[in-house]
């Protein structure tokens, strides 16, 4: 059974006879007959008494109306549902984050996109740059801001932009290199740290850029927020390398590290070239400011 069929039968019944059917479905009238007789072939039974001038419901077709209707307005709706999403009145996007990303003000471009498509729901999701590109993978998320270990992205992830994040030696207001403006990483040796989780992309950008420069970092604590991290730092408890950003919003001295100058490489990425979700696919072209073109990393 089709509904295709369903849908010429119905016509037959709106309309009164097959001919006024077939000019409303814009079809030849033997076109739609054979349909209504396939029908009626599939289901045993026949649908109209076609003996009169005026063709009318038998019993099976009285019996089949109500199921036809109701398979029909489902249709329908599905259809509407569909477009709806299309369209953008409705739907989810699902987005990714790690937590210290700075090059992106995510928060302003969610709220630009909300405005400008209200009706779709914004899932945000913060985690480690491995969860990210897993959940990506796994096309739990649409989208995800991650800083890679490496240049090489995974099988199955495409880049749609890139940027390149300073790192800073964070300190409080009173300590001996807060005023220095500058410093090299050798300097740091007698320094306590208070470091990122573990398998984040921030700790291991600083974890490799201590173990290029033979520095062995004496961390003093660990910590699985950057809020955290910043109030330690104020604090007194020791200093940390973060992105610049986080540094100049939390107020805190700014040393710039020279030999090597240290950074950070963030990602904006997905699953395909094109998302299939058509509110991703409206969101990507936000993010990236015009027609999102995959970028080779």
């Amino acid at each position: 059974m089709e509904i295709r069929q369903l849908r010429h039968f119905m016509a037959v019944v709106t309309h009164g006879s097959f001919t006024a059917a077939a000019r409303a479905e814009l079809i030849v009238q033997s076109a739609l007959s054979t349909s209504v007789r396939n029908l009626e072939r599939e289901l045993g039974a026949e649908l109209f008494d076609r003996t009169g001038r005026r063709v009318v419901l038998t019993e099976a077709g009285r019996a089949l109306l109500p199921a036809a209707r109701t398979v029909l307005a489902g249709t329908d709706a599905a259809r509407d549902a569909v477009a709806a999403v299309s369209g953008l009145a409705t739907g989810r996007v699902r987005v990714g984050t790690i937590q210290t990303l700075t090059c992106v003000d995510l928060a302003a471009e969610l709220a630009a996109f909300h405005r400008l498509w209200p009706g779709v729901q914004i899932s945000l999701r913060e985690a480690t740059t491995p969860e990210l590109v897993a959940a990506v993978r796994a096309g739990e998320l649409d989208l995800a801001y991650l800083a890679p270990d490496t240049a090489d992205l995974p099988e199955g992830i495409t880049a749609f932009a890139t940027w390149h994040e300073e790192l800073v030696l964070i300190t409080a207001p009173g300590h001996p290199l807060a005023t220095a403006g500058r410093t090299l990483i050798k300097d740091l040796a007698d320094e306590p740290f208070v470091d990122f989780r573990a398998g984040t992309g921030l700790e291991t950008a600083v974890r490799r850029l201590a173990a290029h420069c033979g520095l062995e970092r004496r961390i003093t604590c660990d910590v699985t927020q950057i809020r955290l991290l910043v109030d330690l730092v104020r604090a007194g408890i020791g200093v940390a390398i973060v992105p610049r950003r986080i540094g100049q919003d939390a107020g805190l001295p700014c040393v710039t590290i020279r030999q090597p100058e240290p950074g950070r490489t963030v990602l904006l990425v997905g699953r395909a070239p094109r998302p299939r979700n058509p509110a991703a696919e409206a969101l990507l072209g936000q993010l990236c400011g015009e027609e999102p073109v995959p970028v080779t990393v």
